[in-house]
This record gives C-alpha cells, structure tokens and sequence, in this order.
C-alpha cells in the first residue's frame, strides 16, 4: 500500500491544474479530497477515483479495474483505476474529478455506533436476590 512521495506529488500537480485538492495518508496509501470530499485514493502508485451510477461505466469502458485492498478475488471498494492519459489531459481530467466528486458528494457515509453506556460496577455483598 505504499505510495512514493513523487508520485503523490505529480497526481497533486495533475491534480491541482484542475482544482483544488487536499490530502491525508490513511492505512499506507493516500486520501484525496476536493471541497471537502474524499474522491479518490492512492495506493501502490496507483491513482484510483470514487465509483458510483453515474461514473462506473465510464471507468469499465476503458477496462480500469476496481480497487481490490486485499487482493484478486475480495470484494472491490467504490473505487476505478484512473486512466494514465486522464490525468495528462486537463480537459478530460476536470469532467473525470467533477463526476467522482459528485459521487462522493451522494455517497451515505456511515455514522460512528453509539457509544454504549459502561456497566454499573458490581457490588460486593448483597446481590439483588438477597433478603438479609
């Protein structure tokens, strides 16, 4: 899941031709954000943008897999492998960003569970069946 800083800093500049984009290392690899929306994600030098309805086929068109963490044969996350030629062209890179944006932007996010309340500690001595 390593990313060389190189190549974090070259999908930045290709990146940031476009717009604005901010990042965050998380579990080995790289978060990408655009107006506060985690769209894509770096990973083993590989550039990969949010998935949802209104991209995925553009992504399956050119036959640019999914993001599989924990290898072939897992369960893919919402995640397509960005084409090399994409991120070199600014025009098509920007109409690329804006949809992964927007699927990020209706993706449902899962809240945190709520935190159960601790147990109320033990007493010693009597119990609830006592009658002494």
């Amino acid at each position: 899941m390593a990313v060389r800083d190189s190549y974090r800093e070259y999908v930045l500049e290709q990146l940031g031709r476009v717009r604005p984009v901010t990042w965050r290392k998380m579990f080995g690899g790289v978060g990408l954000y655009a107006d506060d929306r985690f769209f894509a994600l770096l990973d083993n030098d590989t550039l990969y943008f949010k998935t949802g309805d209104a991209n995925r086929a553009d992504f399956e068109a050119r036959g640019m897999p999914p993001f599989q963490p924990f290898g072939p044969g897992t369960k893919p996350m919402d995640y397509h492998e960005l084409p090399g030629d994409v991120l070199e062209n600014v025009a098509e890179l920007g109409r690329w960003i804006a949809k992964a944006v927007a699927v990020a932007a209706t993706t449902k996010t899962k809240k945190p569970a709520p935190k159960r309340p601790k147990a109320a500690p033990k007493r010693a001595g009597k119990t609830k069946g006592d009658r002494s």
